[in-house]
């Protein structure tokens, strides 16, 4: 972690804007703690967004198309979804500034519904063509990753280079996440913010097989 802690109550949706821009993204102790920290991590997550990885099982799961997919149903849902673990850093605090860099425009959500309930999902912040995966969550199985599918397909038509996941995971390595170094992430950082990117302009995909067919042509042209 990097910084002192700060009591978050004097931040405001444009400051938080203004540290991601600088590399820099808040955490909290745990989900009781009024503090958070600012972090610069020496190594940086992302997905590539031409690297995304769809097993043959998960692309026969994406097939079966037996889940509905929404594009900010329900941030607040997916929120507290995400925070609804033993360890969180998601805070009272980083909940309110998400909710309203939403409100701004500049945090999105990802839904997965099964049998009209929320089973998955993903939320983050963007700037320029810059996707800031904060968390995500998973109540079925597969959910989550469902999720990153549909995300990573909406991220690359609506004009985003950057998809930061903060940290790698094994999760995030087996869908193709890969580690960078702290420069290396700001160059492209850098070339992110210099484009602009609509989340919300993409259609919804007609299909689960729509998403693994076009993720197929992508990873073919890398």
């Amino acid at each position: 972690m990097s910084g002192a802690p700060q009591d978050g109550g004097g931040l405001t949706p444009e400051l938080v804007l203004r540290a991601y821009a600088a590399g820099l993204f808040p955490m909290a102790e745990r989900h009781d703690d009024p503090e958070l920290f600012w972090v610069d991590p020496r190594r940086r997550g992302v997905i590539p967004l031409d690297g995304f990885r769809i097993s043959r099982s998960l692309a026969r799961r994406l097939r079966r198309d037996d889940y509905r997919v929404t594009v900010d149903a329900d941030f607040e849902g997916v929120i507290d979804a995400c925070a609804d673990r033993e360890e969180t850093w998601i805070n009272a605090e980083i909940r309110r500034l998400c909710l309203a860099l939403h409100g701004l425009g500049h945090a999105h959500s990802l839904e997965v519904w099964m049998e009209g309930r929320l089973a998955g999902g993903v939320y983050g912040v963007t700037l320029g063509a810059a996707f800031f995966g904060e968390s995500m969550f998973s109540r079925r199985t597969d959910g989550s990753k469902i999720a990153l599918a549909w995300l990573v397909d909406r991220l690359r038509r609506a004009g985003f280079l950057l998809f930061d996941t903060q940290f790698l995971t094994p999760h995030l390595a087996s869908l193709g996440a890969v580690e960078i170094s702290r420069a290396e992430y700001h160059r492209r950082l850098a070339r992110a913010l210099a484009r602009e990117a609509d989340f919300t302009a993409p259609a919804l995909p007609a299909s689960g097989q729509e998403v693994v067919q076009r993720n197929t042509q992508t990873s073919k042209r890398a």
